[in-house]
């Protein structure tokens, strides 16, 4: 095991900034594993939900004060995760709810909602507000809009390298967060829709299936490709940057994170361990390298296989495997034969008695053979240490393993150490105290004057005892430097430990013993209640919702509720686009994979008459504002943007902005602060409801808003690349060969259903559900609220007989728009021309029922 070092302030000189360490918290052995193995902070939820990890234990809010002493006197900071979005009928719970974390001294509370990151700093100013990797912060041009929301830190998208976050860092002084360890999701956090397209339960709610960890069958051009036994084609390693800590302290990065509030107590101490090594090796000025049992001990703790994830640059094939999805542990070897009830062995890593494995008999995972190793051969011998090199056999409990289903080849795991677990339930045990707060002592002792004592923990203000009477002259032991600290220092049952002494002394004082003692109890005591303080906060307890709910603007007039309803048509083809101009559309969005045909677009919908707006990319990385400059000059009459930068790019230009659903606007307080960014509509966030959209609709003018009524929904958004890893030699966008140019590629589920995949200009891939969604139902009631615009999404058009089903999508829109359809009329006819049927999908409370999850 790595070595405890758990200090809150490093004594090194090195030039380097000491990036804070923080581990996530499910429960409180978490809490308690976190602080003995080094974490400088810990991340957590609480059971009032409004945090993205809803499958975790959280905590109850009536903790949260004890757990903030608990964390605050051991010199570690608190920080509650508020990081999903929430609905307008929430926005009074979530006020009541942020005003109890203020009260309870939590550091820092992480947001994902724009309106919320408004909320909290209109309720307590003084409250830290880190922006969630949910916020899809990508550039230093986003954290720059952000920003004036009034965040401190930016927790970064994993999906950066570590050139990316250093062209970041140098143009921006925001705070940047950087997760170092554990699960990777395949899509960018907040831009996945999965969940919520198949089954309703919404990744931004922090109710994540993990759609991503499940096999899939590739087609490409209509017809299967045979992958072997490459089927978990989504799910990628997990994130092991122990060997880049050096860089990242580099780069200034100042929060190292470690993902993790669905892991075991156990999980926790491992790897906040071998991070807090990791660091403090940095800081001294050498590099990190840890042995194979180290990596061996960190991947049984929960590992589907380590990676840099992209800090060191996209190699789609490294990260996505694709030949498992879930924790396999250590590779213990292969193996050899099985006979007379023995499997033996060519060990790749260290196995003894009492150890878990599973063989991989090239079945799904859920149907594999395993068990507990019963005994250990070697040469005959039976061996009660380790054995790491060489052919071992093993033996287990009679009936745990049916050997029939062994085969010589096959790969073996290494599941579990019941060693390694106890040796590290033992670093966070009832009584242990690893972490200690230095203490720095400054002790003034005269003769003829009282004892004073100034103690100074790290980062809290100085304290002051005194002996209650003057120092008398030695007869024979006279008070030196070297008693202070023997005596001073002794606060081995404390959380505190002596660093620095500086004495004082004149004359020849001599101090009995136990009045030394006496004033170091009370010192502990002192400082302990310095440390648990509660900060003083500045926090409007009753109106700061209803304050900026006021400043809301009224709805619209009369005369602009009488307007005739528009409906945009969304096109991702030259040819689609042709279709949609034949049927007299007269506002279209273009979203094209190749940019370089958005001016033959532009010009072929001002033929026509039409106004056309241009999408953007939904993420914007350093060194893409390139794109929005190409965008600019086509002459488009707007722009639909999918990112705060291109967002305030546009708006600068002085060309409209509709601000799309990417954006995540789930309530006023957001659409407020969009507004007032320059948007000229609003696309709603897809995790709304029928209700919720209502709600939201009710909340604001209405001609803020743009409803998507028709379309695929977008579920995952991914930097991984499907295309180079499946079908290319090549490993990122510089040598794939572009096999997205030429080919069509789907992903079929376990269903059987075909999800259509598509790359964007920055070689980024969506996955679309092949179900298209219908909000018809919706419609007469959104008219009836004075929403004006609407928008028809299109997935793709590869024959005559699709351009009928468009004409005639259309069509029935604008029936619908005019009232000379139902809502179930539009969706159920469409269902009959698409054969595929239409989801009434995220607008309505009836679910679709899931898909693949």
């Amino acid at each position: 095991m790595a070595p405890t070092a758990q200090k809150v302030a490093s004594s090194t000189t090195s030039a380097l900034l000491r990036p804070e360490l923080l581990a996530p918290a499910g429960d409180r052995d978490c809490i308690r594993a976190a602080i003995e193995n080094g974490a400088d902070a810990v991340y957590f939820g609480l059971d009032r939900g409004f945090n993205a990890r809803a499958r975790a234990k959280n905590f109850a809010t009536e903790e949260l004060p004890e757990i903030m002493r608990q964390l605050h006197s051991r010199g570690v900071k608190g920080y509650v995760t508020l990081n999903t979005l929430i609905f307008p009928s929430e926005l009074a719970e979530v006020e009541r709810h942020v005003i109890e974390l203020a009260e309870a001294g939590v550091d820092a509370v992480l947001v994902q909602d724009l309106g919320l990151a408004r909320l909290v700093k209109a309720i307590c100013p003084d409250l830290a507000v880190h922006a969630s990797t949910q916020m899809t912060l990508s550039s230093s041009e986003c954290i720059d809009v952000a920003q004036e929301l009034g965040i401190e830190r930016v927790v970064l998208p994993r999906e950066l390298a570590l050139d990316e976050i250093r062209l970041i860092r140098a143009a921006t002084t925001m705070q940047l967060e950087v997760f170092v360890h554990g699960a990777l999701c395949v899509a960018y956090s907040g831009q996945c829709l999965t969940s919520e397209s198949l089954g309703g339960r919404s990744a931004n709610r922090g109710q994540c299936a993990q759609a991503c960890r499940l096999p899939y069958d590739l087609l490409c051009d209509g017809k299967l490709v045979e992958t072997g036994d490459q089927k978990y084609l989504l799910s990628p390693q997990d994130l092991a940057a122990y060997e880049l800590i050096p860089e990242l302290a580099e780069l200034g990065v100042c929060s190292l994170k470690i993902e993790g509030r669905l892991k075991t107590p156990e999980y926790v101490a491992n790897i906040t361990r071998h991070y807090r090594q990791a660091i403090d090796e940095a800081l001294a000025g050498r590099a990190v390298k840890f042995p194979p049992e180290e990596v061996e001990a960190m991947e049984l703790s929960f590992s589907r296989g380590f990676s840099p994830g992209w800090l060191k640059g996209c190699d789609h094939k490294m990260l996505v495997p694709a030949i498992s999805s879930d924790k396999r542990g250590v590779l213990l070897g292969t193996v050899e034969y099985v006979r007379n009830g023995r499997v033996a062995v060519q060990l790749a890593a260290s196995i003894k008695r009492g150890d878990g494995i599973v063989f991989d008999c090239g079945r799904a995972e859920d149907d594999q053979q395993g068990g507990r190793v019963y005994e250990v051969y070697q040469r005959g011998r039976s061996l009660t240490e380790p054995v790491n090199i060489g052919v071992a056999e093993l033996t287990f409990a009679h009936g745990a393993i049916n050997f029939e289903e062994i085969q010589p080849g096959g790969e073996v795991w290494k599941t579990d150490d019941p060693e390694l677990t106890n040796r590290l339930r033992k670093t966070f045990a009832a009584g242990v105290i690893n972490r200690r707060v230095p203490v720095d002592f400054a002790v003034t002792a005269h003769e003829g004057q009282p004892l004073l004592i100034r103690a100074t923990a790290e980062g809290r203000a100085p304290i002051e005892v005194a002996s209650s009477q003057p120092l008398e002259a030695a007869r024979q032991h006279v008070l030196d430097e070297a008693m202070l600290r023997t005596q001073l220092g002794r606060l081995g049952s404390t959380p505190f430990e002596i660093r620095n002494l500086q004495a004082e002394i004149t004359g020849r004082p001599m101090v009995p013993l136990s009045v030394l003692g006496k004033l170091r109890h009370e010192v502990v005591k002192k400082l302990t209640a310095t440390m648990e303080q509660v900060p003083e906060r500045r926090i409007i307890r009753a109106s700061a919702l209803s304050e900026l709910r006021a400043t809301l603007p009224v709805d619209a007039t009369p005369a602009e509720n009488d307007a005739a309803p528009q409906l945009h048509v969304l096109c991702r083809s030259l040819a689609q686009l042709n279709a949609v101009l034949k049927c007299a559309a007269n506002s279209v969005y273009v979203d094209f994979a190749d940019i370089r045909e958005y001016r033959a677009a532009v010009e072929l919908a001002h033929e026509a008459s039409a106004k056309i707006w241009l999408a953007t990319p939904r993420i914007q990385k350093p060194g893409e504002a390139g794109i929005f400059r190409a965008l600019s000059k086509h002459g488009a009459d707007g722009v639909l943007a999918r990112n705060l930068a291109g967002l305030r790019y546009f708006v600068q230009q002085g060309l409209p902005v509709v601000a799309d659903f990417s954006l995540n606007c789930s309530n006023e307080l957001t659409a407020q602060w969009l507004d007032q960014q320059g948007a000229t509509r609003i696309s709603p966030s897809y995790d709304l409801n029928r209700e919720q959209l209502l709600e939201l609709v009710a909340a604001v003018p209405t001609k803020w808003l743009e409803c998507v009524i028709h379309q695929h929904m977008p579920m995952f958004h991914m930097e991984h690349c499907v295309f180079c890893a499946m079908l290319s030699p090549g490993t990122n966008k510089n040598n794939c060969g572009r096999p997205c140019d030429n080919h069509q590629v789907a992903l079929r589920d376990r269903m059987g259903i075909d999800h259509p995949l598509t790359a964007d200009v920055g070689c980024r891939n969506t996955l679309f559900n092949a179900v298209p969604q219908s909000a018809a139902e919706v419609v007469p009631a959104l008219l009836a609220q004075g929403v004006r615009h609407f928008r028809v999404e299109l997935l793709e058009m590869a024959s005559r007989q699709e351009e009928q089903q468009i004409l005639q999508t259309l069509e029935l829109y604008r029936r619908l728009l005019r009232g000379e359809v139902t809502g179930r009329e539009v969706w159920s006819k469409l269902s009959a021309a698409n054969r595929v049927g239409v989801t009434r999908g995220t607008l309505e409370e009836r679910r679709h029922p899931l898909a693949i999850i």
